[in-house]
């Protein structure tokens, strides 16, 4: 059975996130979410809310062979723990590539038995990041072809009673 791993931050989960899911839920026999810090950035949603809001969306999308996790520490440590051969990562364009080519020839160093495949983004995503919906929310605007259906009003309450 092929593991896939499929790190983030997911913090909200986007549609854009949501593909990259559904595109690897189809290549690999088992897909795992995990959600992992991002100390750069300040969470707008707790490990545990965002691994809530992910399950939600998974069921919401019907992808069966698809579940979550989080972990704070080597992605290569979680992928040897749990016997993964595959990291998964989207790329919405040629800096993304970078950083993530960076990541992957590193976790492949510290785990030799793990790949990296990127999947490139669907081009109706291209422009997507869990920033610019955080952002199109703070201003009230309508977030909801940016997210899972299932997400919009955690969204919206959130920023609004943080009155970000």
């Amino acid at each position: 059975m092929t593991i896939a791993i499929c790190p983030g931050s997911f913090d909200p989960v986007t549609m854009g996130h949501m593909d990259i899911i559904r595109r690897a839920a189809k290549l690999f026999d088992k897909v795992v979410v995990l959600v992992m810090p991002n100390h750069a950035k300040t969470a707008l949603f707790t490990t545990e809310e965002r691994l809530v809001l992910i399950e939600r969306s998974l069921k919401e999308a019907g992808l069966s062979n698809v579940e979550v996790d989080a972990y704070e520490g080597l992605l290569a440590d979680y992928t040897r723990q749990h016997k993964a051969s595959v990291i998964v990562k989207g790329l919405r364009a040629m800096s993304d590539f970078e950083y993530e080519f960076q990541m992957a020839l590193t976790n492949q160093k510290l785990n030799p038995q793990i790949e990296t495949v990127f999947l490139t983004t669907s081009p109706g995503n291209m422009y997507l990041s869990s920033s610019l919906v955080k952002q199109i929310a703070m201003y009230n605007g309508d977030i909801s072809d940016f997210v899972p259906p299932c997400t919009v009003a955690d969204i919206e309450k959130r920023l609004k009673r943080n009155n970000i």
